[in-house]
């Protein structure tokens, strides 16, 4: 009984083997879903490569069917996946902070006592970004600490050093109105 059960053991690996072998020789007797997703595998290669390799699953799978392969679309994907291959992805991540280590800060001149006995004695200003439907937006304030209300703001699609000096810039006129009106 022992000796029949390591002779079938050792028959099953040998024909897998010699199967596999003829299969490589003989393409003809792959199975027909190994023989399908290599066929499909080049398709998928070419309409990637077609469009500028930035195509993801989604895209390659419409742009089959509109050719008239017929496949599923978690086929592309395991077939995309199996290859290698992967769309573009949108929007990069934003670096919107340096590490200390790589920047000189400015000296802290209210050393972190944000409090203010009357207007326009301390301001504060804040950059920031926003992610909206269309994308980024970027905004800057300018707030005055003994209101807490802002008195200068901008936005703007890019990050630019005029943004937040427009900021500022709004915020000094109103302040200079208002020191008209008071003094007169």
């Amino acid at each position: 009984m022992g000796s029949s059960r390591s002779a079938h053991s050792c028959r099953s690996p040998r024909a897998t083997y010699y199967e596999h072998k003829a299969r490589e020789a003989e393409p003809e007797r792959l199975p027909p879903r190994v023989r399908r997703d290599l066929e499909i595998s080049g398709q998928i290669r070419r309409v990637w490569d077609e469009n500028f390799q930035v195509y993801g699953a989604r895209k390659v799978w419409r742009q089959l069917c509109r050719e008239g392969v017929a496949v599923a679309r978690c086929t592309v994907e395991r077939l995309m996946r199996s290859v290698g291959l992967q769309g573009a992805v949108r929007g990069g991540r934003r670096r919107t902070t340096i590490s200390r280590d790589q920047t000189n800060y400015p000296a802290d001149l209210v050393k972190r006592e944000f409090a203010a006995i009357r207007p326009n004695q301390l301001w504060v200003a804040d950059f920031t970004y926003v992610a909206t439907w269309a994308g980024f937006v970027y905004v800057a304030f300018v707030i005055d600490v003994f209101s807490r209300r802002i008195i200068g703001w901008r936005v703007d699609r890019s990050m630019r050093t005029d943004l937040v000096l427009d900021a500022l810039e709004q915020a000094l006129s109103g302040s200079l109105r208002l020191q008209r009106c008071d003094s007169s």
